[in-house]
């Protein structure tokens, strides 16, 4: 269900793309956003993880050095017959986990020192399942598609902001009507941002439900969810707004109309689902 429901954002995040290329940027305004927008995000695509890694001081370590997670990784791989992703750790107290990299060949599993201290080992197995769910889904691929088009999307409504200010607007389009060009300068940006964020929660529910799968026990990652979502709290992450869609659970919080500007479904329904996969 939730692999459909990203599909049709994703469509719908297509088709918001051709009726803004129309209204505002023209086929030509639209083919130049689309392709600099794909170059930005095919380099972030490729060169993210290292990036990533490096920004939170995350090391590798061998079996020797985290022998537990790597025990997890090894079985849970096993399990899913998936390749045994590098395994990093970040040098945080506050808890929290991600996985990174293009495919299942270049992936990473990230813990911090405050997870592996915070948490059971079932507790860990459940984290570690919902991470490794992210590789095998290619959640990496469907979000570089989504800010592929998203960002277009940025573009084409700044290129046609500017337009405006500056009286460029295409000949054929100075008889459309100039309502629905403000609006498409105004709106599509924000509607792109929102259907971005709302397949980024999908592949949560995604990951959530394929890692509980995976390691037999829905309960151990909505244990693990309700101890990360207390130590968050007591030990915020210093992360970056741009990466926080990464993380098992969304370093900063929101409530009410927040949800909406949230990468991360409310804690709360994550549990509720677990609890019914029983």
């Amino acid at each position: 269900m939730n692999g459909f429901k990203t599909f049709i954002l994703l469509f719908s995040l297509s088709v918001l793309l051709l009726l803004v290329g129309q209204a505002i940027g023209g086929r030509s305004g639209m083919t130049i956003a689309l392709i600099l927008a794909g170059a930005m995000n095919l380099i972030s695509y490729w060169f993210s993880d290292k990036i990533v890694l490096a920004m939170y001081g995350a090391k590798e370590v061998s079996e020797t050095e985290l022998p537990e997670v790597h025990r997890i990784v090894n079985n849970l791989c096993q399990i899913s017959g998936q390749e045994k992703p590098k395994v990093y750790l970040m040098p945080s107290p506050s808890p929290n986990a991600f996985a990174t990299g293009r495919d299942p060949k270049h992936s990473a599993v990230a813990v911090t020192a405050g997870i592996v201290k915070l948490l059971s080992k079932s507790e860990l197995e459940g984290v570690i399942s919902h991470e490794l769910s992210h590789i095998k889904n290619r959640d990496i691929l469907v979000a570089t598609i989504a800010a592929t088009i998203a960002t277009a999307i940025f573009h084409l409504a700044d290129m046609a902001k500017w337009a405006a200010i500056f009286g460029g607007r295409r000949d054929d389009d100075r008889e459309g009507n100039p309502i629905v060009f403000i609006a498409m300068i105004i709106v599509a940006p924000i509607a792109a941002m929102l259907i971005q964020l709302a397949i980024s929660r999908s592949r949560e529910y995604l990951a959530d439900e394929t890692g509980a799968r995976l390691c037999g026990n829905p309960m151990s990652l909505a244990s693990a969810l309700k101890k990360l979502a207390g130590g968050t709290e007591r030990i915020p992450l210093d992360a970056q707004p741009a990466t926080a869609h990464m993380f098992i659970i969304n370093p900063f919080s929101g409530g009410g109309i927040f949800k909406l500007f949230s990468t991360h479904p409310p804690i709360e329904e994550r549990i509720e689902r677990l609890e019914r996969m029983i």
